[in-house]
């Protein structure tokens, strides 16, 4: 070759080099220890680069030896192609021979270990069971394998040893020493056949400490660590930290890289003089840049190598190097990652487990069994091994695989096997279905959402029959996720982003376009514009009331409703009917106004997922919920609205008519109040609620016998129901039947003690009764449980007066005022007040 010319491997190196267009952060702190001397206490010894399968770790530990040499280091390379510690050696001597510096004196001791080693054999075939035509026979290879292996000088044969008696493995071990110590006079040949790193590691201290004047820094880099650590590990380890094997010289820095952390039982107290560089996927950014440096720029494809390899820098690399002109030239590299995640198995069984154990988004032995489909011995030992796994990362008493690498063995699984993918997802929903229902076994359903074992095997449930494609799996979460919305954003987050695993592990583009919207809606306007979404999706969009209806003002008398309003309605629905909205004749009961907005129409449908219908009950159930919170806002127009959607979808839901003959009433509607009630009570007759509601507004029409008939009724299904006692009380006024209103306010304050309603209440009938010291300790009771109450400082005011207690009168009227200024019947007490004061 002609001087100054570049060699073919040279260029090769120059443009992997070239392309490493991230793990900067790494390369610069490696490259830094060179500008730190040994006795820097910032300089370290040992760097150890972990991360799972495909992250780029051998890549970067070829770039720390390209770095390191740029300083001068003298450098050898070692993976997994090394199977013992005199196979590193070797491996070592050979490569710092090429760089000029050869280690005669190793080199020497490694070539006497093979020839004892090969002695060592030779001596236990013969010796252990000699075969009369003198060919070792099938028993003498066995035994004397066995003998080997029990001193540990046959690397690699754990698969072997496992299936040999224990007794005979110890047997051949024992025959063979016997065999070794006579054969071998001297003792230092019997070690470097049963210990040979005790022999060879001082040499090779030696040769370091004489390489070591020679070049500024020696370099060890052992790769694949996970497979070269169960012997390395230890010795390494003895190597750096004690004096077992003589004096290194400081200049010596080495790095492991491999799937696993430094064990911190070993390498704990070493930590001051080593660093762990974790390796993670390259971010968006640094993807792109290593796809770019390739030549792949186009969006549409580099979009779709993002989402395939997770990042991972081996499948960016693997994808790049087919130059793909399109997303449809990028072929998916799930086979070639689950490859190198499980490329030290040969095991068949074990790589199947390994793939059945992706299936669950958590694992634990039982859901194992399930994935892994087998008996329960098999599987305990299956799980054993599992846990091992590198991706396997721990949380709590189960684990979860790393999403790099569960995510292509999920694509691979679906394609390879699109039937066996069903399956395995179907007999885990129903492992996890069955399991729901034993939890749910002798309870009241309306406690299960706060169970939170029960809630993650319901998602268990739901995660694995949207991935087996269920025919009513989706239907099920949507309605799951209303119920999920009465109980709060992060219980709804769950069930969005059960949607959204499963649309992505599933490869299932509708339940995916489910989740993704439901999770933005969540993130924007919480579980409103959840609901919301669900009804655009459906074509029942949320839209300005077009008029206002009449708003019902408070009555005359004092103790009509704290603050001077009315009263909440029966309070066995969630919210409180006060306010004023649109009648829901205005719309056209198909749940929008007849001038809705064709455009909104059109924008609904086109991002809609289109392979779900959301059934009747569910969409009915959305139009309550945020019905009860247009209530709770003291918007009773909108929440009619949303009940007249929902009765169009469900008509004959006696809960709903109720609820919207409550709504009714408080708008002061009451004859069409009636209408809803008096169906509700016919289609329910065992609703306490709607039977107290229909009382009030048969009351208010001047209906006092048919009030006391219908809240008879509400009051014999609930006979503590304090707001239906209060009502009976005033027909009971209106029908002249004292001792009939203070028994049924008695009966209420016993039943709420803490309602500052039903005191003030109470004490209006007592002042009736001339009873006024026992109504001004009504009173104060109901202001001590409300300071707030307008109503009962006017009712206390007008008693005081009645007992010549005219400043306490002023004092409490005055004080009515301040709180709600256009109460007028407090207005007209005080002025009678300051005229009996000055005559």
């Amino acid at each position: 070759m002609a001087r100054g010319r570049v060699s073919l491997q040279e260029r090769v190196r120059r443009r992997t080099r070239a392309g490493l267009v991230a793990r900067s952060a790494e390369r610069e702190l490696f490259r830094g220890n060179f500008d730190t001397t040994p006795e820097d206490e910032r300089h370290r010894f040992l760097f150890h680069v972990h991360g799972t399968a495909g992250v780029g770790k051998t890549r970067l530990v070829k770039e720390f030896e390209h770095l390191a040499r740029e300083q001068g280091a003298l450098t050898a390379y070692v993976n997994e192609t090394s199977g013992s510690v005199p196979e590193v050696l070797e491996s070592v001597c050979r490569q710092f021979a090429l760089r000029g510096h050869r280690l005669k004196d190793l080199e020497r001791m490694l070539a006497t270990h093979r020839e004892r080693r090969h002695e060592a054999e030779t001596a236990a075939l013969a010796a252990l069971d000699p075969a009369p035509d003198g060919a070792p026979s099938t028993g003498g290879m066995a035994l004397a394998r066995a003998g080997l292996a029990g001193l540990g000088l046959v690397p690699g044969v754990a698969p072997f040893t496992a299936v040999l008696d224990p007794a005979q493995l110890a047997h051949g071990a024992d025959r063979l020493r016997s065999v070794l110590a006579a054969r071998f006079r001297s003792h230092e040949d019997v070690r470097l056949v049963l210990d040979p790193a005790s022999v060879l590691t001082p040499v090779l201290t030696d040769e370091l400490n004489a390489v070591a004047s020679d070049v500024p820094w020696i370099v060890l880099l052992l790769d694949t660590y996970e497979r070269t650590g169960p012997f390395l590990d230890a010795w390494l380890h003895d190597l750096l930290t004690t004096d077992r094997y003589g004096a290194l010289p400081d200049t010596v820095v080495v790095v492991t890289a491999g799937q696993h952390p430094a064990d911190p039982a070993r390498w704990g107290t070493f930590a001051d003089f080593m660093t762990s560089l974790p390796l993670q996927p390259f971010t968006e950014a640094e993807a792109r840049g290593l796809l770019a440096e390739r030549g792949v720029t186009a969006e549409p494809v580099v979009a779709e190598a993002l989402r395939l390899t997770g990042g991972l820098p081996v499948l960016l690399s693997t994808i790049a190097g087919t130059r793909p002109a399109g997303p449809e030239d990028v072929t998916d590299p799930s086979a070639t990652a689950v490859e190198r995640f499980l490329k030290w198995e040969q095991d068949p069984g074990r790589r199947f487990a390994a793939l059945a154990g992706a299936l669950p988004r958590l694992l634990d032995a039982d859901v194992f069994a399930v994935a892994a489909d087998c008996d329960r011995d098999r599987a305990e030992e299956l799980y054993a091994w599992v846990e091992t796994l590198p991706f396997a990362d721990r949380l709590g008493g189960r684990i979860r695989y790393h999403d790099i690498v569960r995510a292509p063995m999920l694509r691979l699984q679906r394609g390879r096997s699109p039937r066996g993918w069903a399956d395995g997802h179907g007999r885990l929903a129903q492992a996890f279905r069955r399991w729901r229902e034993q939890t749910e076994s002798g309870r009241d359903t309306g406690t299960l959402w706060l169970d939170e074992t029960w809630c993650e095997l319901r998602l268990g449930e739901l995660y694995h029959r949207l991935c087996a494609a269920g025919p009513t799996a989706v239907s099920d979460t949507l309605r799951d996720l209303v119920e999920a919305c009465d109980q709060g954003e992060a219980l709804a987050a769950r069930w969005v982003r059960v949607l959204e695993d499963a649309g992505r592990d599933a490869g299932a583009p509708g339940v995916s376009a489910w989740g993704d919207q439901l999770s933005a809606a969540l993130a924007s306007g919480g579980t409103r514009a959840v609901l919301d979404t669900l009804l655009d999706w459906a074509g029942h969009a949320s839209l300005p009331v077009p008029g206002r209806l009449p708003v019902r003002q408070g009555g005359d008398e004092p103790s009509t409703t704290p603050g001077g309003g009315v009263p909440a309605g029966p309070p066995d629905f969630p919210g409180d009917p006060v306010g004023a909205g649109p009648t829901p004749w205005d719309l056209d009961f198909a749940g929008a106004p007849a001038d809705i907005d064709w455009m909104s129409q059109e924008q609904a449908r086109l991002t809609t997922p289109a392979d779900v219908t959301l059934p009747a009950p569910l969409l009915a159930r959305i139009h309550r919920d945020r019905a009860l919170a247009h209530a709770a806002r003291g918007d009773h127009a909108f929440a009619v609205t949303e009940l007249s959607g929902a009765l169009a979808l469900t008509p004959d839901d006696a809960r709903t008519l109720a609820l919207r003959g409550e709504y009714l009433r408080a708008l002061g509607l009451h004859a069409e109040a009636v209408a809803d009630l008096e169906r509700a009570t016919a289609l329910d007759p065992a609703d306490a609620y709607a039977w107290a509601s229909l009382g009030a507004t048969r009351l208010t029409l001047g209906h006092p016998q048919g009030a006391r008939t219908a809240l008879d009724h509400a009051l014999a299904l609930r006979p503590d129901y304090t707001w239906a006692l209060v009502r009976r009380a005033r027909v009971a006024r209106e029908l002249g039947d004292p001792e009939g209103r203070l028994a049924a306010l008695d009966r209420a304050v016993a039943a709420e003690p803490d309602s500052a309603w039903a005191h003030c209440e109470r004490g209006d009938a007592l002042r009736a009764a001339d009873r006024d010291r026992e109504a001004l300790a009504a009173y104060d009771r109901a202001l001590a449980l409300d300071p707030g109450y307008a109503s009962a400082y006017a009712s206390r005011g007008v008693t005081h007066h009645r007992l010549g207690q005219l400043d306490e009168a002023l004092a409490d009227l005055d004080r009515a005022l301040e709180l709600n200024p256009s109460y007028a019947w407090a207005r007209e007490r005080r002025d009678a007040v300051v005229q009996h004061r000055d005559g």
